[in-house]
Order: structure tokens, then C-alpha cells, then sequence
């Protein structure tokens, strides 16, 4: 995988985003900070700009705050007010401050699924993958100075990181799809484990990289996907070998007593547990 072949395929384009009228601003007393952002949108909408989504709004308010001031002196007062909202809305469009964080996954999500995928199914796997990630960090441009601070307040953080697992997730089994990988079957979740594991890696390197060429974040994504390619390998080997111990193991199951607590049909839903 070489920088200039990947850089041929993705010219870069720094997509600001759109920006509500800041909280900090003077306004006059009759004027709520909610009209204030309102006439703000409407005003950019007409100037050719796209009209952010209440949702979109809280994202990106929260990303210009956050990459001025520290992850933990942010509340969400100080969200609503810059978004132009007031806290009743904020409250219904997300739980928590780190909702709203997640809430840009689904943004990055977004801007990669709708660019043009075209002709990548008729590259191999890996540039396939290479691709993708790198539509991912391109997406994520914008909004560097603000990852960069969150980054470093969450990693004294367990409970938070493995909730953002989560999210990661659900974000990068759409990202296989994209790369056109399968995530279902017995190594699905392997792969999309691994995946999130490996982007995080590169992640902390292109926080880093001030290069716009990023040529220190391509040859890290490109070692951790040789790196996933290696581990998938093992597992299908391991999973080959140990089948005759699975096949036991399921006749074994099938011979045991079947459960009696769904002899009044009172079974839970088995679609609760995906």
C-alpha cells in the first residue's frame, strides 16, 4: 500500500462545519439565545449553507466547545446554550454529554456512506478496508482540536471508554459494509471487535500527525489491517480445528432436557438478545 496511491484516490477537502451563533455573543435582552440561533441557521441556509438539524446543531456545539475548553468543565447548560437551545429540547434529543459525543459518529457515519463507493468492489479486501478508514479520519478533520482534548480526558476513564466501544461499534459495522466485509457468521464479531480496536490505535497516531499528507497515520492503518488480516487467519484455522469439539459439544446440548419455563408460552422475545 503505497501514500500516493491512496492520496490519488482521495483528494482532501476540508469540510467546515456549519456554526450556530455562539452563546458568548452579545444579544439584545428581548432576544432568547434560542431566536438568536434559529435566525443564525435560517441566515446560513440562505447564504447556501445546509440548515443543521436540531440534533446536528447539539454536535456541533458541543465540538466547538469542546476544542476550546477542558472534556469536564463542559455541562450540558453549556451545550444547550450554545446550540440555541434551551435544555427541554436538549433533553429530548440526548440523555448526556456523551450522547451528544456519540451523536457524531452518526455524522461521520454519514458523510462516508454517502460519498462515492464507486469501484471499490473491484479492489482487493485490504484496499477496500484502507479506504473506507481513511474516508472515516477524512470526515473526522473538522473536528480534530476537539477529539484531541476528548481523547486525552477519557483516557483515565474506563466506564466512558467502554461505552464509546459500544457505539464504535455499531458505527464500524457499517464501515465493513461499506469495505463490502461480512460481520455476521461465528468470526463476525471478531472482525468488528477488531476493527474498532485497530481504528482507535490508528486514531491516536492521526491526533498526532500534523502532516497533511498523514503518512505516519497511512502506515499505522495499513499495519493494523496486515496486523487484523494475520489474527482472522489464526481464528479460521483454530475454528476449523476445533469443530469436531463444537459438533460434540451441540449433540451433547441437544440431548439435554429442554428448558420447562416455556410450557405456558411465556418464552422472552429471542430478538431482545441481537
Amino acid at each position: 500500500m503505497t501514500d500516493s496511491r491512496a492520496s490519488s484516490k482521495r483528494p482532501r477537502k476540508g469540510a467546515t462545519p456549519a456554526k450556530a451563533s455562539s452563546a458568548h455573543e452579545s444579544v439584545a435582552p428581548a432576544a432568547s439565545a434560542h431566536d438568536e440561533a434559529v435566525q443564525s441557521i435560517d441566515a446560513a441556509s440562505k447564504d447556501g449553507e445546509p440548515k443543521l438539524s436540531p440534533r446536528e446543531a447539539a454536535v456541533e456545539a458541543l465540538m466547538r466547545l469542546a476544542a476550546e475548553q477542558p472534556w469536564n468543565d463542559i455541562e450540558v447548560s453549556d451545550i444547550a446554550r450554545e446550540a440555541g437551545l434551551t435544555l427541554a429540547e436538549l433533553r429530548d434529543l440526548f440523555p448526556s454529554k456523551g450522547a451528544v459525543l456519540g451523536g457524531l459518529t452518526r455524522i461521520i457515519d454519514r458523510k462516508v456512506l454517502e460519498g462515492d463507493l464507486a469501484g471499490l468492489e473491484e479492489e482487493p479486501t485490504r484496499e477496500r478496508l484502507f479506504d473506507v478508514l481513511m474516508r472515516r479520519l477524512d470526515a473526522m478533520e473538522p473536528y480534530k482540536p476537539a477529539l484531541r482534548r476528548i481523547a486525552y480526558a477519557l483516557r483515565g476513564e474506563p466506564l466512558s471508554m467502554l461505552a464509546m466501544n459500544g457505539v464504535m461499534l455499531n458505527s464500524h459495522r457499517y464501515m465493513l459494509a461499506a469495505a463490502g466485509i461480512d460481520t455476521e457468521g461465528p468470526l463476525g464479531q471478531l472482525k468488528l471487535q477488531g476493527v474498532v480496536i485497530a481504528f482507535a490505535r490508528v486514531t491516536q497516531v492521526w491526533l498526532d500527525d500534523d502532516d497533511p499528507a498523514l503518512a505516519r497515520t497511512m502506515a499505522r492503518l495499513d499495519k493494523e489491517i496486515r496486523n487484523g488480516e494475520r489474527i482472522m487467519e489464526r481464528a479460521e484455522d483454530v475454528r476449523r480445528l476445533t469443530a469436531p469439539l463444537r459438533a460434540l459439544g451441540r449433540s451433547f446440548l441437544e440431548r439435554r432436557p429442554r428448558d420447562r419455563r416455556g410450557r405456558d408460552g411465556d418464552e422472552s422475545d429471542p430478538a431482545a438478545a441481537i
